[in-house]
């Protein structure tokens, strides 16, 4: 058996070698000089033989996905970018600290979209470290080719320490245009649902629970018109990492006893992956850029337009197969890390697929919709989170993750702020708070404000959700010195997600479901952040923010309560990133130690469905 003393001791030893790295990271100057750094990319539209037939997709500077970008921190970006097809474009930096009108949202901040033949060029301050991507925001081009990964390096000595440094972009490629897929979709909403349940599947359900329970659960499905197959809208896609397809392998190499860095990045339109390395554990370091207190885990679940750093260390001379297996089980991105090309692992046999269960439902929606329903023998586990991993596997949870070092700003939040999501299957239609995208409406927030908002899935679709321009701390039972950040977060079906934000970064900011057909079809709102100084109105449905200590908001909504103002506050509660935690201006609530730290990033090379 163990000795406790002596896993104590290493422990203790792992806690300061990231402390000691994390320390210099942060509190170590930048240089005084910002260099600039340029890139030229250039939208095009094209043939491309990734499927081995010749399709016309678009591209970016000839390859799909595009280049991945790197900088550091504190360097100034110069990225000219021409669009040359016939038709509108953009590219939104995903996940990074920016002026509004550089984000790259059509409409937002007075950015107009790159008209067809023009270039324009995006130039603002690299804030920050971490792995992140970039793509259009224009219509349906992300589905067609418009994406690609960008790395940042930490202004200082690195602290995640990896011999191998690799980018694994996952994607989901469609023979098919996207706008044909939208049109499919909205011809029938379940155009692309093969997966039905049978007689055979009742005759079964009826062997596991007892007959009237089968019948009984049969009979709810078909009263609201949803499917307990539909785990996600579209089919028919090929997997690819790094924009290469499974039979074309993609390689990083090692040496065996090397760390090797995995920057995952899910750029898929439409689908969720769980990911999993047979025989390798992995050391999660950093979600969705942002470094975070080492996990080790041996699998995770993998939402669009997320992405994890993780730590693999292979020790044996042979290959291992990277497997990002999709949430519907249609099929797998594939790719290896071995000691010499040519190699491939072993690919693991696909799980079943998971079907919705009565628990992935909205309790609130379902009581509205029929108040007398019976409830006593409810299904109490959801089908959606099932990843059908053997015993004992550790998949990794948003509960798992603690902020590397020690937020800047914890102050308790002013008001809760309720985002229902919602939609209409029939007519495939997605909203948020009940509307669909109206430009002329937004959720107002003043300069500096510390709020709550509770994401309220009423559907029975896990929705990934992004806010441009800031990111949010999830309220996941951790201190609030130690919740993580998130630029994008899963809301699983039927639940609710709260977050905090600090709102220090004026503007105009979108937030949607990254799935892009649901945002494509209404779930999407604007974010709008005064300027300092500026006051607000506030709706009556604004509410104070309650006290939640000692409670999982990341299982939890929020109750509201009219309110009529706001404070202002114009000092500046928090700088995003490793290297800028500086104190707060105001007094937050009293502070722990920082525990365990880590990392920044270094480069390398129904009608409620």
């Amino acid at each position: 058996m163990p000795n406790p003393v002596c896993i104590l001791e290493k422990r203790m030893k792992t806690i300061l070698f990231w402390a000691l790295g994390i320390s210099a990271l942060v509190f170590s100057p930048m240089a005084a000089v910002a260099e600039s750094r340029e890139y030229n990319l250039t939208i095009s539209r094209q043939e491309v033989l990734i499927t081995g037939q010749p399709l016309n997709k678009i591209t970016l500077n000839g390859t799909i996905p595009g280049p991945v970008l790197r900088f550091k921190e504190g360097d100034d970006a110069v990225i000219h970018v021409t669009n040359t097809l016939d038709e509108e474009s953009s590219i939104h930096w995903h996940g990074l600290i920016l002026p509004g009108n550089m984000d790259g949202s059509p409409g937002f901040n007075g950015f107009k979209a790159i008209k067809p033949g023009q270039t324009f060029t995006y130039r603002f301050p690299i804030r920050q470290a971490g792995t992140y991507w970039y793509h259009s925001h224009t219509i349906h081009q992300e589905q067609d080719g418009l994406y690609a990964g960008l790395v940042i390096e930490p202004a200082t000595l690195d602290p995640v320490k990896a011999e191998r440094d690799y980018v694994v972009l996952l994607s989901d490629f469609s023979k098919e245009d996207a706008a044909d897929i939208l049109s499919n979709l909205k011809m029938s909403s379940d155009y692309y649902q093969t997966h039905r349940r049978t007689v055979g599947d009742l005759f079964r359900d009826m062997k596991e629970k007892w007959p009237g329970k089968a019948v009984k659960d049969a009979g709810a499905w078909g009263k609201m018109r949803m499917l307990p197959t539909d785990i996600s809208d579209v089919k028919g896609y090929h997997f690819l990492v790094n924009g290469l397809a499974n039979d074309q392998n993609w390689t990083g190499l090692f040496k065996p006893g090397e760390r090797v860095r995995l920057r995952f990045i899910n750029a898929s339109a439409m689908t969720i992956f769980d990911i999993r390395i047979p025989g390798l554990k992995m050391t999660v370091v950093a979600a969705d850029g942002q470094p975070v207190e080492p996990v080790e885990v041996d699998e995770f679940r993998f939402g669009n337009a997320e992405t994890y750093d993780v730590i693999v260390t292979p020790l044996d001379d042979k290959a291992y197969t990277i497997a990002a297996e999709s949430i519907d089980r249609e099929g797998f991105a594939i790719g290896t890390l071995a000691p010499r090309d040519g190699m491939k692992g072993e690919i693991p046999a696909g799980r079943p697929r998971a079907h919705l269960t009565m628990a992935d439902m909205n309790m609130e929606v379902m009581m509205r919709d029929d108040p007398d329903m019976d409830m006593s023998d409810m299904e109490t586990e959801s089908g959606w989170a099932r990843t059908f991993a053997p015993e004992g596997t550790k998949v990794l949870s948003y509960d798992d993750l603690r902020y590397l070092t020690e937020q800047p700003d914890t102050r308790a939040p002013t008001r809760d702020i309720t985002v229902r999501l919602g939609g209409n299957m029939e007519r495939y239609i997605w909203t948020m708070n009940g509307t669909v995208f109206d430009p002329m409406k937004g959720i107002n927030i003043a300069y500096n404000e510390r709020v709550r908002i509770s994401y309220v899935n009423e559907t029975m679709m896990a929705h990934p959700i992004h806010l441009h321009g800031m990111f949010t701390q999830v309220e996941n039972g951790q201190d609030a010195g130690k919740m993580p950040n998130k630029h994008t977060i899963i809301v699983r079906p039927g639940q609710t997600v709260s977050v905090i934000l600090t709102a220090n970064e004026p503007g105009e900011w979108p937030i949607h479901c990254h799935l892009l057909y649901h945002m494509a079809t209404g779930m999407m709102a604007k974010v709008i952040v005064a300027q300092p100084g500026e006051a607000i109105a506030l709706p009556a449905s604004d509410a104070p923010a309650m006290d939640h200590s000692g409670h999982d908001m990341s299982r939890m909504g929020a109750e509201s309560a009219p309110t009529t103002s706001v404070p202002v506050d114009t000092e500046d509660h928090s700088q995003h990133g490793a290297a800028a935690l500086a104190e707060p201006a105001t007094k937050p609530a009293p502070k722990k130690e920082p525990a365990n730290t880590q990392p920044a990033q270094q480069g390398g090379h129904h009608d409620h469905h």
